[in-house]
């Protein structure tokens, strides 16, 4: 039991890494993925007839916004993931693994929303990425999604003791 409970663990700390590292990098090298969110957002690659464009944020101020709350969204997950595979780690050996493990949960939903919701609803949809053959990041955030409620569905998994 214990090493499928470091097996669930493990597989949460390679999420958090992942969102650390995501936090981190679009901190530290802000440009890298900024023009990705300005493009998006500014909806100037997507069909040049399209008539969705009404649509398109081209004040960066506003840009700069969003930009900042999809980097605190990641950061924030990673800091809910950490949390919940501490909880997870002091409650290892015993019964109230199970209750713990709702940080995580949280965390992996947290980041399953940010993807959905952020990338594919807002980004697809709402500003039309799927238009777009260059900035378009909807094949990733759905592979990102995938992973992520993998993820979920194998620490929600119950163990042998607790379908006794």
């Amino acid at each position: 039991m214990v090493l499928i409970r470091l097996c669930k663990i493990g597989l949460v700390v390679t999420i958090a890494v992942f969102f650390s590292l995501v936090a981190f990098g679009n901190v530290a090298a802000y440009g890298t993925n900024w023009a990705f969110v300005q493009h998006v957002l500014a909806m100037d690659t997507i069909f040049p007839d399209s008539t969705l464009r009404w649509r398109a944020i081209t004040d960066e101020r506003l840009q700069t916004a969003a930009y900042v709350v999809i980097i605190t969204t990641q950061a924030a997950i990673a800091l809910v993931l950490w949390a919940g595979v501490l909880r997870m780690l002091a409650a290892l050996r015993t019964p109230g693994f199970r209750r713990a493990r709702t940080t995580a949960v949280l965390g992996l939903t947290l980041g399953i929303l940010l993807y959905g919701a952020g990338f594919v609803v807002i980004g697809g949809e709402w500003f039309a990425m799927w238009q777009s053959k260059t900035w378009n990041g909807q094949s990733t955030a759905f592979a990102f999604i995938g992973w992520i409620s993998a993820v979920l569905i194998i620490l929600l998994l119950p163990e042998q003791e607790e379908e006794r």
